[in-house]
């Protein structure tokens, strides 16, 4: 076989140069797409000041004793400088093995795993049927929608506020209770019923984001699957179990992620409601928030420390959640 030869080149003709370089490339995908990158860039730089700065000077604080005595403060004209120092990872030490570590991070991590898994299923259960509901073909169902959709449409601190009033040892639900000859539990006061009242109130506000959700979901499964399972003697039952449970798959895993995420992180509702009277009813992001700015000293560094831990901990998370999905989506496929 006769092999033709560049003489210019003294290569065959017809092979491959040499890949151009890193930079070079670089540089001709930013000529290539510069208008891209001039689109994203306000973005990039929004980011940046508002979640990758602070995420690092948090990371930081969390390796000094930085609390509010020793930090940098302008008192009157008179400017202190900060005295804090570093200390590596004794503030990790402390949190997690601290003497007090139970009472100031497990239980309250406990907890918060208790609140997110109890909401969550509130949550997807009550938002399911509703979906399931609401996806049947009745007179008013756009009204019934609208009603439905008011507690995640209401700001979050109206409703919690009116929640509040209605929890008061002389609020319109102890009235009630009152009214038809039963206990009146202490909604605000009692550890149990401070933790009922949170997850009632949490419930409320998720449902209707899990309703809207599924009921998306329901209306894309398509009508000719659940004839063909009713035409093959499929009960109810059945026709829930094998068309729409799997038809709702993937909108039920990201919702019960972003739920997860959510409620996990949970500030407002436990604050609101509480403020700082329940310390056995907050969880880790209230009970950091108490420990950096609802206390003196403020103890930003201890602060802090929850913080990146919450982070680690739901990407930990989120990434065996992902795996998990992954995995038995291959089985299913098979």
């Amino acid at each position: 076989m006769t092999v033709a030869i560049d003489r210019a080149t003294g290569k065959r003709r017809g092979e491959p140069g040499p890949r151009p370089g890193l930079s070079r490339r670089i540089r001709y995908g930013y000529q290539k797409h510069w208008y891209a990158y001039a689109m994203i860039a306000p973005v990039a730089v929004v980011l940046g000041v508002l979640v990758f700065y602070p995420l690092v000077y948090g990371f930081y604080l969390t390796l000094t004793d930085a609390n509010s005595l020793n930090s940098a403060r302008t008192i009157g004209v008179n400017h202190i400088d900060a005295t804090y120092k570093f200390i590596g990872l004794d503030n990790y030490k402390d949190v997690l093995f601290g003497q007090l570590s139970y009472d100031r991070f497990w239980s309250h991590f406990i907890w918060t795993v208790v609140w997110t898994v109890v909401c969550v299923t509130l949550h997807y259960t009550i938002g399911l049927g509703l979906a399931l509901l609401l996806n049947q073909k009745f007179r008013g169902q756009t009204l019934y929608r609208v009603i439905l959709v008011l507690p995640w449409a209401v700001p979050t601190f109206v409703t919690v506020f009116g929640w509040r009033f209605m929890l008061a040892d002389s609020g319109i639900i102890n009235a009630a209770l009152h009214t038809l000859h039963l206990p009146q539990p202490q909604w605000l006061e009692d550890t149990f019923w401070q933790r009922f009242a949170a997850i009632m109130v949490n419930t409320w506000c998720g449902v209707p984001f899990m309703m809207l959700s599924l009921l998306g979901g329901l209306q894309a499964i398509d009508a000719s699957l659940y004839e063909a399972a009713e035409m093959d003697g499929a009960s109810a039952w059945q026709r829930f179990r094998y068309v729409t449970l799997p038809g709702l798959r993937s909108v039920s895993s990201t919702v019960v992620l972003l739920g997860i995420i959510w409620t996990f992180n949970q500030f407002a509702i436990i604050f609101l409601l509480f403020g700082n009277t329940a310390p056995d009813a907050q969880i880790l992001v209230t009970w950091a928030y108490q420990l950096g700015f609802g206390q003196q000293p403020r103890d930003f560094a201890q602060s802090a420390t929850y913080g990146i831990l919450l982070l680690a901990i739901l990407i930990v998370f989120t990434s065996f959640y992902r795996r998990w999905l992954n995995r038995n989506e291959q089985q299913l496929a098979i």
